[in-house]
């Protein structure tokens, strides 16, 4: 068969497995295979894969088809403008999770002093502090997180991408006891638990650690709320990715924690996705 027809097949292959977007994703793992662009392929190429190319492209068709997350089955997604690995045991990073990264890098240039420690809690892949890191690098990044299996994610990403980040484990601010930074930031758990059976089916897949917020999605917020200001310099910035709806309900707890000013920013959807708070004004 070739590399079109099989493309085509496959696209349908995905449609009547309920697959999201199932031309891009046939696509990209044809792309995967072969390593022409999916648009050539799709315009004429007509030549048969080759047999090792063939079964390939099907083992992961099956994967794709039984719904899971099209980044596990090819290894990797792209996160501001780098390539991150990822696995069954981190978070994917998604396109709106960039926002948190791009404040950071911002707040941190906007310094004047050249040697600001950066603490990433929940770091999951690694995508958040490792892209901190790689756009400011005289910051001291350190990434935390509970899960061994994705701090080993972590390491792997920062060493092949150069990042020269402390990775340590333990549950949120356990493994700094003792320790102030100048910048946190977190993505943590904040779907609410009574949500997560009726999450899309590939989000499911993902670690039920990395999403479970807790009976109303705050968990983790209270006590990063309650911790953080124990942990920050003067000034101290602390920047939160948050779940629909609650932007309202964080701001109330880093403000009752001691956050001098709070604001949120809106995703590209325009909704509010990024909780910041000053600690002490400047």
């Amino acid at each position: 068969m070739t590399g079109r027809d099989l493309l085509r097949a496959a696209a349908r292959e995905l449609a009547s497995a309920r697959v999201p977007d199932p031309d891009y994703d046939a696509g990209l793992l044809m792309e995967r295979v072969t390593g022409e662009p999916a648009l050539k392929i799709r315009g004429g190429m007509t030549a048969d894969l080759t047999a090792d190319q063939e079964e390939a492209f099907r083992k992961m068709l099956r994967r794709r088809k039984s719904r899971e997350p099209l980044q596990y089955i090819l290894g990797d997604t792209v996160f501001l403008g780098t390539l991150f690995r990822v696995g069954p045991g981190t978070l994917i990073p998604r396109p709106e999770t960039e926002m948190i990264a791009e404040e950071a890098i911002r707040w941190l240039r906007s310094r004047a002093r050249p040697d600001l420690a950066v603490l990433d809690l929940c770091c999951g892949s690694g995508c958040l502090g490792i892209s901190v890191k790689q756009n400011v690098p005289t910051a001291a990044v350190t990434m935390t997180d509970l899960s061994g299996e994705a701090l080993t994610i972590a390491r792997e990403n920062a060493e092949r991408l150069r990042a020269d980040c402390e990775i340590l484990q333990g549950d949120l601010f356990a493994p700094v006891s003792g320790r102030t930074f100048d910048l946190i930031l977190s993505n943590p758990p904040y779907i609410p638990a009574a949500e997560l059976n009726s999450l899309q089916e590939e989000v499911r897949r993902e670690p039920r650690m990395a999403l479970d917020g807790g009976g109303d999605g705050l968990d983790y917020y209270r006590r990063i709320a309650l911790e953080a200001p124990q942990h920050l310099r003067t000034p101290g910035y602390l920047i939160l990715e948050i779940g629909y709806g609650e932007g309202d309900a964080v701001k109330t707890l880093l403000r009752a924690g001691g956050a001098a000013r709070v604001h949120t920013e809106k995703d590209f959807s325009g909704i509010p996705r990024m909780v910041c708070g000053i600690y002490a004004e400047e």
